[in-house]
């Protein structure tokens, strides 16, 4: 992940997809996806028709619409996202935890090799840019609380739910 520089791109594109949590808005560059945002967001549209950011859009739709079937428990979808180095380390660690498991904050702290910064932890999370690709809905307190979530809890509740019915069932 490298990154990117804030401003507009002509090649950016987005596309809204209905899915059992509600509707997400995914946002796509040439260079692979960058947001999973939940809710309906209407963004500009490009020149373009024919784009490498539809094809990005394309096959997170599909992947997405795979996980919400149960039938995909890692995403391959190609990330344009940028933050600190400690955002993207904490980012990262998201995909060891495992479909249908959960960890703590401070366990994701012990991940990125900062045992003390839990809080620095949550705080990244809250700032991924592609929830549910990179999983931070399976981080939760030390007392076995939610704790936060950027799509509300109510989603975290059901994405937490729906990994354990498919890891129960498999």
């Amino acid at each position: 992940m490298k990154a990117r520089s804030k401003a507009s791109d002509d090649s950016t594109r987005s596309r809204i997809i209905s899915t059992p949590i509600g509707n997400l808005t995914l946002v796509a560059s040439p260079k692979g996806l960058q947001q999973v945002v939940f809710g309906a967001r209407k963004l500009s549209r490009t020149k373009n028709a024919r784009t490498k950011a539809s094809d990005h859009l394309t096959q997170a739709e599909r992947q997405l619409r795979e996980y919400f079937a149960g039938e995909r428990k890692k995403f391959s979808i190609k990330l344009d996202i940028g933050g600190t180095e400690f955002q993207e380390s904490a980012w990262l660690a998201l995909k060891r935890v495992g479909y249908g498991k959960t960890i703590s904050y401070a366990q994701q702290a012990r991940l990125v090799g900062k045992p003390r910064a839990c809080r620095a932890v949550g705080s990244a999370n809250g700032k991924n840019p592609v929830a549910i690709v990179l999983p931070c809905h399976r981080v939760i307190a030390s007392g076995g609380t939610l704790g936060g979530y950027g799509g509300g809890l109510a989603i975290k509740r059901k994405l937490i739910a729906l990994e354990k019915t498919f890891s129960a069932a498999g």
